[in-house]
């Protein structure tokens, strides 16, 4: 492919986790390539400027307006997606967007609208179901092998250790959406949908402040799903503790035998059977921002669907906006209440 055809991306938004986004782009250059990058802070947009030799605007709606981009990534703090997204369809361009895709239904519908009107490509930032693990295990439930499916777990859980100053927007309500569980809790919380082949239906949760007491929200939640066809998922994350030994990081079992995984490596046992290793874990974690940001790519150049779009994306967060309503409340929390 000529250098006059690959995808020209403007990244809106210089934290950390546009690092991880541009080294996927770094790994794509014959088919992608950064060429602008917008923050308020301009010397916080510099430092990865110079990686990729990108201009540097400290406003998105002049990147958007003034520089021949064909895409928008967006790395912003999650209560500023919406505007992002909206300012893109707009202007005609595809979005890759961080998670959360946004924080409320009204802004979910705002979203929706736009990105239908404009008939662009938008892309959950999903990483991990870029996991080798993730494809596979997928497949195996959608084959039947464990037949009827009765019950799946997820879990994203670490210690996380970092200053209150440093949280910064994520430490607060208005600015994260929550706490832990719209932040990291978005991860399983995908997953768990991506793997049962069902819509959710009702939500229960517990959440819990156990050591992070300069976060307004929780730093951990257990949260229970209600698919349609009876399957019940459990969602366990956390910012407080170390993940006991051996907790996975998905598992699902049915009528005629389980699977699980670290994310890596997976497990199948037919019911009664001998454990199968079906996926090698490999010795090096893989880069998932890398795989999901040349995915996007492949999307926009094939013309295909991504995983998960604006339409996923609206449902993980009606999941967790459920989880939130049904700790406050004290309550088993149907969606179509919402």
């Amino acid at each position: 492919m000529g250098q006059d055809e690959r995808i020209n991306v403007g990244i809106i938004g210089a934290g950390e986790i546009a690092g991880a986004h541009i080294r996927g782009y770094l790994q794509v250059a014959d088919r992608a390539r950064v060429t602008a990058i917008a923050d308020v802070d301009a010397q916080r947009a510099q430092r990865y400027a110079e990686q990729v030799s990108a201009q540097v605007f400290t406003d998105y709606r002049d990147m958007i307006a003034s520089s021949p981009i064909d895409a928008i990534d967006i790395c912003l703090p999650h209560h500023l997606h919406k505007d992002a997204i909206l300012a893109a369809a707009a202007a005609g361009k595809h979005v890759l967007c961080e998670k959360p895709l946004c924080l409320t239904l009204e802004e979910a519908d705002a979203v929706t609208h736009a990105v239908s009107a404009a008939g662009i490509t938008l892309m959950c930032a999903h990483n991990q179901l870029f996991l080798p693990a993730v494809a596979p295990a997928r497949t195996l439930i959608r084959q039947g092998k464990l037949g009827k499916v009765y019950t799946a777990r997820t879990t994203d859980i670490f210690a996380l250790t970092i200053a209150a100053d440093r949280l910064g927007w994520r430490a607060r309500r208005a600015t994260s959406g929550g706490g832990e569980l719209i932040d990291t809790g978005y991860h399983p919380t995908y997953l768990l949908l991506h793997l049962i082949d069902s819509e959710p239906v009702e939500v229960a949760a517990m959440l819990s402040r156990h050591r992070m007491e300069f976060l307004e929200g929780e730093d951990s939640a257990q949260v229970l799903v209600k698919f349609a066809d009876g399957t019940v998922g459990n969602i366990v994350t956390s910012w407080a503790y170390e993940a006991p030994g051996g907790t996975e990081r998905f598992s699902v079992a049915g009528e005629a035998g389980s699977l699980w995984s670290n994310g890596r490596s997976l497990h199948y046992k037919p019911r009664g059977g001998e454990p199968i290793l079906v996926q090698e874990s490999g010795d090096v974690e893989p880069d998932t921002y890398s795989l999901e940001v040349a995915d996007f790519i492949t999307c926009l150049q094939e013309g295909r669907r991504p995983l998960n779009t604006e339409v996923e994306g609206v449902k993980v967060l009606k999941v967790i906006l459920a989880a939130y309503a049904s700790a406050d409340g004290g309550r088993i929390v149907e969606l179509k209440n919402l």
